[in-house]
């Protein structure tokens, strides 16, 4: 099965303060800041949603595509994902712009300060998927430009092209509107438990009036798992414990990269969701969204240690 991934693709720029943000604002000077914080250090990161995705589908063999707007400091990221096993020939460089960035400086309290530039992420909407996305037989639609996500939508209901959305950050952005008119005819719902409730508040729609207009729901629980909601059933799936937690960067794009693995495959779904807690317990023990990997053989070993499903994933392997 032929998946696309659309999504932004960003850096992202983290660095550390090692005192107190707030030992250096004054009260009654606010309306005239005027500060510099001299950092101990700063990583600059691959980041964004669909490469995020993608690389972990990739490493499970999935090969995606990438169908997403990037700027002109994309070329050596592209030869990552390569490397990797990602399709990247449905992203588009815009040579007169940077990619997505988002600066965050973080004090010794874990407070942040941060700044998000959208850069190339602005010309998603000029991406088609019929020039764009090859012949895909599922698309996701993750946090990207929003008037990008709206066109997408509508392309693939007039196209026929089964999608999941999967709109989380943007749900702020995007309107009551918009939200529903993605959910409705969606194959699922992607979201955590919080951005559940802002789309109720949004639409005015219960849990169960969203699972009616959506194919199905994956509801992220945190620490409780997960929960699938599909075809009239309900699969509660939990939480794979890591080894130990590094950063929560990025658990959630992994998580939908090791779902959709199993989705190519035709698993069952309680199984596709366990696929998807395993890749973000991964990325949980590890720096970045893309700093965990593993290949097929690993990672059903540790499947198996995990869960009482012993030939499970042996399709996993036969397919790698």
């Amino acid at each position: 099965m032929q998946i696309v991934i659309t999504g932004s693709i960003a850096f992202d720029y983290l660095m550390s303060f090692p005192g107190r943000f707030s030992d250096h604002l004054l009260a009654d000077q606010l309306d005239k800041l005027s500060v510099s914080f001299l950092v101990d250090s700063m990583r600059v990161q691959r980041g964004g949603v669909a490469p995020n995705i993608a690389y972990t589908n990739a490493l499970l063999g999935g090969k995606p595509r990438i169908m997403a707007s990037a700027g002109a400091d994309f070329e050596d990221y592209r030869t990552w994902l390569e490397e990797n096993g990602v399709d990247t020939s449905g992203i588009i460089v815009f040579e007169d712009d940077y990619c997505a960035s988002f600066f965050v400086n973080t004090d010794q309290d874990q407070n942040q300060i941060a700044s998000f530039y959208t850069g190339a992420m602005a010309r998603a909407s000029q991406l088609t998927f019929a020039q764009h996305g090859g012949d895909p037989e599922l698309v996701t639609i993750s946090p990207n430009d929003p008037s990008a996500m709206g066109a997408y939508v509508e392309e693939c209901k007039q196209s026929g092209i089964p999608y999941i959305y999967d709109p989380s950050q943007q749900i702020i952005r995007l309107s009551g509107e918009d939200i529903l008119s993605g959910i409705d005819g969606c194959a699922f719902l992607t979201v955590n438990e919080y951005e559940l409730s802002m789309i109720g508040e949004k639409t005015g729609l219960s849990e169960g009036e969203i699972v009616d207009l959506a194919g199905g729901l994956l509801l992220t629980l945190g620490k409780h798992g997960s929960r699938i909601i599909i075809e009239g059933r309900t699969y509660e799936v939990p939480i794979v414990q890591p080894q130990s937690i590094v950063e929560p960067t990025g658990a959630g794009d992994a998580y939908r990269g090791g779902l959709l693995r199993g989705i190519q495959l035709g698993l069952p779904w309680d199984i596709a969701g366990r696929m998807g807690a395993l890749a973000s317990a991964y990325v949980l023990e590890n720096i970045g969204p893309q700093g965990h990997t593993f290949n097929p053989t690993s990672f059903v070993t540790r499947y198996r240690e995990n869960f009482d499903d012993e030939g499970a994933l042996d399709v996993l392997l036969r397919d790698a």
